[in-house]
């Protein structure tokens, strides 16, 4: 009977064993935050994430008030190894601008890319794939649902990408077209009872007059198997442009595949303020095919393997032990 307990209590937490993969049965998405995951969205899968959001902005010292539209995109491929992927991330900007210094104000109009930038995640490490093989203690409900101090080390991947500019930009720093380069450090940590804190560093444009040094935190919970909320922490420090933003919203799975959200965000300065609504789409091809587990790398990794080894083989050899007694109680007697 409690052979027969300890199998169906290791049936149940099966897709929490399987974790180990870099793909998941549902859509794993940036949105509707801003930051990346440190995760990939898995092999052979093809995902396409986009935004529209619209608001207001209002300059104190240069006394303008801005009404913007604008459009965000991302292109992810996970390709070659379950831990990378390859992605095309950008924004699309319109402003109408009403200039209130002269005697008439005057009526600006602004449109161009905010950014366009193409690069590569890798994860570096995975905490959650030791734990996976380690399993569940099947004994104790309580061990498995507590929090523990390894849940303080997060999966840590790396991103770097090329900036491609366009000239006579008004949302960017150089007159000029430029290509510079973009990267990101991601953290990740996945809590018990459904919350995961993401962090990104990041150090931008670089190469140029213009560099820029940022940071993002979010924190997201799941409420259930199909909602979600979310807040975040974006501060931006650059000679050309430095703030404090802040955002909240919500995301809805309506399949395993595709999800909607919505979320806002403000500041808490007035040269300019911002406030946006956003509202937004995530949807993947998923043509992946089979599970690849990523495997630990150096002798922590061979160690592994010749345990698994180990294992098949001494599995293997009950096999056949259980098959020949089985074949000795049947009462043939006869063998072949």
């Amino acid at each position: 009977m409690r052979i027969r307990i300890l199998f169906a209590l290791s049936f149940l937490l099966y897709p929490f064993l399987t974790s180990v993969a870099q793909y998941t049965e549902m859509i794993n998405t940036n949105r509707p935050g801003v930051s990346q995951g440190a995760f990939s969205v898995g092999k052979k899968v093809l995902q396409f994430e986009s935004g529209l959001s619209y608001g207001k902005e209002d300059h104190r010292l240069l006394e303008t008030e801005t009404s913007a539209w604008a459009w965000d995109y991302a292109v992810r491929y996970g390709f070659f190894k379950e831990e990378l992927e390859v992605s095309l991330i950008g924004e699309f900007q319109s402003n109408n601008i009403t200039d209130s210094r002269g005697a008439v104000p005057l009526e600006i109009k602004q449109s161009n890319f905010r950014s366009n930038t193409l690069g590569a995640k890798y994860l570096i490490y995975d905490p959650y794939r030791k734990m996976a093989l380690e399993g569940p203690n099947l004994y104790s409900w309580k061990a498995n649902n507590r929090w523990q101090w390894r849940d303080l080390i997060p999966a840590v991947s790396v991103y770097a990408g090329a900036n491609f500019d366009f000239a006579d930009n008004p949302f960017t720093p150089e007159p000029e077209s430029t290509i510079s380069p973009k990267f990101i450090l991601s953290t990740q940590n996945n809590w018990i009872g459904g919350f995961v804190f993401v962090t990104n560093i990041i150090v931008d444009r670089v190469t140029t007059d213009f560099p820029t040094y940022s940071y993002i935190l979010t924190l997201t919970h799941a409420t259930n198997r199909y909602f979600s909320i979310f807040v975040e922490n974006q501060g931006i420090k650059s000679d050309f442009y430095a703030d404090q933003l802040f955002r909240g919203g919500a995301a809805v799975l309506i399949t395993p595949d595709f999800h909607i959200d919505a979320s806002v965000t403000l500041n808490f300065k007035d040269t300019p303020s911002r406030f946006y609504g956003r509202v937004g789409v995530a949807y993947r091809f998923d043509m992946h095919s089979e599970d690849e587990y990523i495997e630990e790398k150096g002798k922590a990794g061979r160690t592994d393997k010749k345990a698994e080894k180990a294992k098949k083989k001494q599995q293997r050899k009950n096999k056949r032990k259980d098959g020949f007694e089985d074949d000795d109680g049947g009462g043939d007697g006869g063998g072949l």
